[in-house]
């Protein structure tokens, strides 16, 4: 018995250009389970997807109330931590551009320009400055223009790994960093012990590398049609690509609808 259905957004629940389809949405609404967003966005956004219920957002940094629109949860990356995350990066990938999300927004050195206009982010002369101006960090952000994410993935993790966990969800040559321990799969586990959900209750569906600690502990698993090939290799379970309503595809046979 399916009680919670667990999704990223990008390349998963959503169509390119972050679009939910109507035929998504509408078997999102008709499942009988809970519906819970796990993406590495953070809060804002997921709050104009006109979903309610819950998202763990930030890589599992932050969880979110989509139907009052507020942060119930947030755990942050140690200060000290995070300069130390920055000077070790520095010396291991000397073109390394960091950023930091706070939960509002992203503030950035000069050298971080890994997003897109559709990604805005706040650039400051140093990166000393980025520190001083961010009131807490829920996520740091590592960008190389040149480099693959996973082997760029690799380096950090040795680098780094002892203080932070390093994931990436596709982008070319952009690292996610949260706080040692956080991954969605630790925040989704909470989530579902205060609820009474076992982990063979719960199914989930994902496509990038930041997806596996979910797809590994839930007791159902799907990886999208478009997946990295890391998340193919680690599911026995493959729906239709986000192009084609996958998660839809998949709930709308397992429900019935």
């Amino acid at each position: 018995m399916i009680r919670l259905v667990a999704t990223d957004l990008d390349g998963t629940l959503l169509q390119p250009g972050g679009v939910l389809s109507d035929r998504t949405r509408a078997a999102l609404d008709a499942v009988d389970a809970d519906v819970v967003v796990v993406t590495a966005r953070p809060p804002r956004f997921v709050q104009d997807l006109a979903l309610t219920g819950t998202a763990i957002c930030s890589n599992g940094a932050m969880i979110y109330d989509l139907t009052n629109r507020e942060v119930t949860h947030a755990q942050t990356v140690p200060f000290d931590v995070v300069r130390k995350v920055a000077e070790a990066l520095a010396s291991v990938i000397p073109d390394v551009g960091i950023a930091v999300e706070t939960g509002l927004e992203v503030l950035s050195e000069p050298g971080f320009r890994g997003f897109g206009p559709k990604n805005p982010h706040r650039t400051l002369e140093l990166l000393d400055h980025v520190f001083e101006e961010a009131h807490q960090v829920v996520q740091m952000l590592a960008w190389a223009p040149e480099r693959e994410s996973d082997h760029m993935m690799e380096i950090a993790r040795e680098a780094v790994g002892q203080h932070v966990t390093v994931t990436h969800s596709g982008g070319t040559g952009l690292l996610e960093i949260s706080p040692p321990g956080v991954s969605k799969a630790a925040t989704l586990e909470s989530l579902c012990r205060a609820r009474g959900i076992g982990s063979e209750e719960v199914i989930a569906f994902g496509d990038m590398p930041n997806d596996l600690s979910v797809l590994g502990w839930a007791g159902t698993a799907y990886a999208m049609g478009n997946a990295h090939p890391l998340v193919k290799q680690a599911c026995r379970n493959h729906a239709p690509p986000n192009t084609e309503d996958g998660v839809a595809q998949v709930l709308e046979k397992l429900f019935n609808l």
